[in-house]
């Protein structure tokens, strides 16, 4: 994943090039939130883009869906990857057509902001008893 929120950029920008002093503050948690297809795919990396989460998985019905924890190593030649398996919940009902997923700041369902974001490689459909992950290594953050 190489998008960047305008969220982020503009406080990267700030702090880098303007010297704002506390533009920006990191998280001391970064989290992985899964994202549905809106209408089509291109208007859910629109909606990222902007730190619109209203296409998130929703937790409506008991479905157990919950932002999971992740962790990055240093960053080497311009990226970093994903430390460890990321594992989120069993899901209790099904959550649909997974086609996103996203770096956040924030650890509950449509709040906090979104850092980073990227379609996935294939879409993955969750129903009730699935368990969706991420391998360690197989989310990789870079700058272009």
């Amino acid at each position: 994943m190489s998008a960047a929120s305008d969220y982020l950029e503009n406080k990267v920008l700030n702090h880098v090039l303007r010297g704002a002093a506390g533009a920006y503050t990191a998280p001391t948690t970064l989290y992985a939130g899964l994202f549905l297809s809106a209408t089509s795919v291109p208007t859910t990396t629109s909606n990222l883009e902007a730190g619109t989460l209203t296409d998130e998985v929703p937790t409506a019905g008991s479905t157990a869906y919950a932002r999971t924890a992740i962790t990055f190593d240093a960053a080497s030649s311009g990226q970093s990857q994903s430390t460890a398996t990321v594992t989120f919940p069993a899901a209790t009902a099904t959550w649909g057509n997974i086609t996103h997923v996203a770096i956040t700041d924030g650890n509950i369902r449509a709040a906090g902001n979104v850092l980073f974001y990227g379609t996935l490689t294939t879409a993955k459909t969750v129903a009730s008893g699935d368990t969706f992950q991420i391998s360690a290594g197989n989310m990789t953050v870079s700058l272009a």
